[in-house]
């Protein structure tokens, strides 16, 4: 049973890690290992312990006295896996580290069994057995990197890229298909394995070639003095390999129009090295004409299964690549000319994690990894071309580079796409691609750091009684701020970079720290007071014609979303004494608004009530209050059912799935509407599956999406500068969808087109097209 941590008997915090890499091993659960013969992957799956709010209606933010009262907490156990990968020469001493540092006995471990694959798997049997007291269980190279292809598929949204030297940006995410299949794995490691997949247990080898990474470094050790693959790839990247190849302008003087060939296009490999002068050569130039035809022939081939098969995807991965820049220009070139543009080469930002992931998923049963969507834990893992920094271990004379994924199993199940979507394979949730607009990304990592003091006082604020509040919130505080200047040299590390991605981060940097919702105690605040207006709210209402109600319950829910702590202007207000909600109204723009749709919102309405009515809801107080409730009311009085779409965990001041069902309790209290409503099954709570200001469409619970079949949902309100701002301004859908937002930002305001000083307004009513 959880233990419940609270009030003034509260200390101290759940334990923190100590160490970036290899987190959390005194509670690991099981493992797997994808050895290779230079690098290798450790998996494992641990239960994280974190700090759950206790929701409790009756519960106030002061005491008696007037102090404040410290939340209640229990102790919750979070499912993660890790995926740690290293050079194999210091394996023995990985083992050694994680021999000391697990908990379980020997005696514990050496009843289970380790999935290991790759190479290795034979070599290093023993050694495992000595060191962890794990049963080895071999597991098939191919099927191992299949489950992992599929696992990153459809768990990382921003895992498949497309690469683009000396584009800007070189990285490039392209949307990905809710379908991943089919599509074609080319392996290159030693040589190379086409495979064609069809289904999650339906795939075969259709294809490969014995020229591959095992050729490069063979042939490039005989060729060079380099005497390790990253040297031999590195003195290709300072090479010239026109020194030594035969290019079509060196036969014909030119472009070869007659056969659309252009001048420089390699006609023969290593075509000149016949006649040149042996001292004219240079290694560095041997070494790129060599990868240039391994990489070319690797691409034909690879684009004549992919058209012969019929498949669009085609993703490369494999010891060969590992994400090395020049690599992976030299195949996306290759399969984009020899395919004329029809097939284009994609990786994967974890590809060499694929077979420690599939060996892992072979033996998961204990955390039904297979039943769960994950998440990449952005404070956890290390980016794109980013291992973290040099960790030493014990024993080992020098540090060592390591690379790091960490994920976190959502507990609302497999999170599915929004089946109002329309074209859910074209959906991108976000407004704004900061890795392609560098005076947004500058803007907002700017915004993001100089914002960070006030979240640092604000988690400590949270948590009053905690003796190490101060310390934990510094720590937060370091980590977020080197994410951000990481980010601010490589933005592509972490996939797309927007400013959803930005909030998620630093709620995961949060949480780590043991802030799991640093805004509890305001939110709280606001509720009450909220709660102690709603009554003379609704009169005054209910005292307005039919038009006027409706136009000013749209207004009341504009007004509401002003009560934003995530926006700067609109903190900087509601910090002013007396701040309240006709304050807020008297902020907003004069109509007409910067988009002013309620013209045509009212014409809809009078048309007849919608079936149902879907609400992604944003912040709590004044906001779900004063604005949302009242207006669910009017949709219920006019005939239509109402869902209540809340966050599944908190983030800033937004509204969560179990305070949202104590607030309608208490709402319920004070109206008649609302509680016969929610007695006949006409207006209820569900759980969104989000844990962000923004919202993905993307990844909803499965319940949400099989009510709003089942329901008929047939109006979507989207609510909040998050999500309809930042995320989904454009989203389309296949059913009426009612977007609303205030814009609390004066650098966005105006990237807008808006000058005024008010906060500019967006009220955006999109009509089921009808064919």
């Amino acid at each position: 049973m959880p233990s419940t941590i609270g009030d003034k008997t509260y200390s101290k915090s759940i334990e923190l890690p100590e160490t970036e890499v290899f987190r959390n091993l005194k509670n690991a659960k099981r493992f797997a290992m994808d050895i290779g013969g230079s690098l290798t992957k450790i998996a494992y799956y641990s239960t994280v312990p974190y700090r759950k709010v206790l929701y409790n209606k009756d519960q106030k933010t002061l005491d008696s006295e007037g102090q404040d009262v410290n939340p209640k907490y229990e102790v919750s156990q979070g499912d993660r896996l890790h995926f740690v990968k290293f050079e194999t020469k210091y394996i023995e001493t990985c083992l050694d580290f994680l021999q000391e540092n697990l908990v379980a006995s020997a005696d514990v471990m050496k009843e289970k069994k380790i999935k290991v694959t790759g190479g290795g798997a034979y070599k290093y049997a023993d050694l495992l057995q000595e060191k962890l007291g794990l049963t080895v269980d071999k597991e098939e190279e191919m099927t191992c990197l299949i489950e992992g292809c599929n696992f990153l598929l459809k768990n990382i949204h921003d895992e498949v890229f497309i690469y683009q030297r000396h584009g800007n940006p070189e990285y490039r995410f392209p949307n990905v298909d809710p379908c991943i299949f089919p599509y074609l794995l080319v392996n290159i490691g030693s040589g190379v394995s086409i495979m064609k997949v069809e289904a999650e247990d339906r795939y075969e080898r259709i294809g490969g070639t014995a020229t591959g990474g095992g050729t490069f470094w063979g042939l490039g050790k005989l060729l060079t003095k380099a005497k390790g693959f990253d040297e031999l790839l590195a003195l290709a990247e300072r090479g010239d390999h026109r020194k030594i190849d035969m290019l079509v302008k060196d036969i014909y003087g030119g472009d070869c129009t007659s056969l659309g060939l252009p001048g420089d296009l390699i006609a023969s490999s290593f075509g000149k090295a016949a006649q040149a002068a042996p001292d004219s050569i240079q290694e560095a130039d041997i070494a790129r004409s060599l990868l240039f035809a391994i990489s070319n022939d690797i691409g034909q081939i690879a684009s004549l299964y992919a058209m012969m098969h019929g498949l669009k995807k085609v993703y490369f991965g494999g010891y060969f690549l590992r994400n090395h820049p020049l690599s992976m220009h030299t195949v996306s070139f290759a399969i984009n000319y020899w395919s004329r543009g029809q097939v284009q080469g994609l990786f994967l930002r974890h590809e060499g994690y694929l077979g420690a992931i599939g060996a892992f998923l072979k033996g998961a049963e204990e955390c039904d990894a297979d039943k769960y969507s994950w998440s990449e834990n952005y404070a956890g893992s290390s980016g794109l071309q980013s291992p973290l920094p040099g960790h030493r271990l014990p024993s080992l004379p020098v540090a060592v580079n390591v690379d790091q994924l960490e994920m976190d199993r959502i507990d609302q199940g497999v999170l599915v796409y929004c089946p109002l979507l329309d074209q859910p394979a074209s959906y991108v949730p976000d407004m704004v691609d900061l890795t392609e607009d560098a005076e947004a990304r500058k803007y907002w990592l700017d915004c993001f750091e100089e914002s960070l003091d006030k979240f640092v006082s604000q988690a400590i604020k949270s948590q009053p009684l905690s003796a190490d509040a101060p310390a934990r919130a510094q720590k937060f505080r370091e980590k977020y701020i080197s994410r951000l200047q990481y980010l601010k040299q490589h933005p592509c590390a972490f996939g797309n970079l927007t400013v959803r991605s930005l909030l998620d981060t630093r709620e995961h940097c949060l949480n780590e720290v043991d802030f799991p919702d640093p805004y509890l105690q305001q939110k709280q605040l606001e509720n009450e007071a909220a709660l102690l207006l709603l009554s003379d709210h609704l009169a005054e209402l209910d005292a307005l014609p039919w038009r006027q109600k409706h136009e000013t319950a749209a207004t009341n829910l504009l007004a509401g979303n002003v009560f934003d702590w995530g926006a700067k202007e609109a903190a900087a207000l509601m910090q002013i004494p007396g701040f309240g909600f006709q304050q807020a109204l008297a902020h907003l723009q004069k109509r007409p608004w910067f988009v002013d749709h309620v013209e045509d919102w009212l014409v809809r309405l009078e048309e007849g009530p919608h079936r149902c009515a879907a609400i992604f809801v944003d912040n709590s107080g004044m906001d779900v209050i004063l604005g949302v409730l009242p207006f669910a009311r009017e949709l219920l009085n006019h005939g239509t059912k109402v869902i209540l779409c809340a966050n599944s965990k908190p983030a800033l001041n937004d509204v969560t799935y179990s305070e949202l069902v104590l607030l309608l309790e208490q709402a319920a209290l004070i109206s008649k509407d609302l509680a016969c409503a929610m007695e006949e099954g006409r207006l209820w709570v569900m759980d969104s599956g989000q844990a962000s200001p923004c919202l993905d469409l993307g990844r909803i619970t499965r319940s949400l999406a099989d009510a709003m079949i089942v329901n008929q949902v047939d109006l979507v309100v989207i609510e909040g500068m998050g999500r309809v701002i930042h995320t989904n301004l454009h989203a389309k859908f296949k059913c009426d969808v009612l977007k609303v937002a205030v814009i609390k930002n004066r650098w966005l305001a105006r990237r807008f087109g808006e000058e005024e000083d008010t906060f500019p307004v967006v009220f955006q009513f999109e009509r089921k097209t009808v064919l």
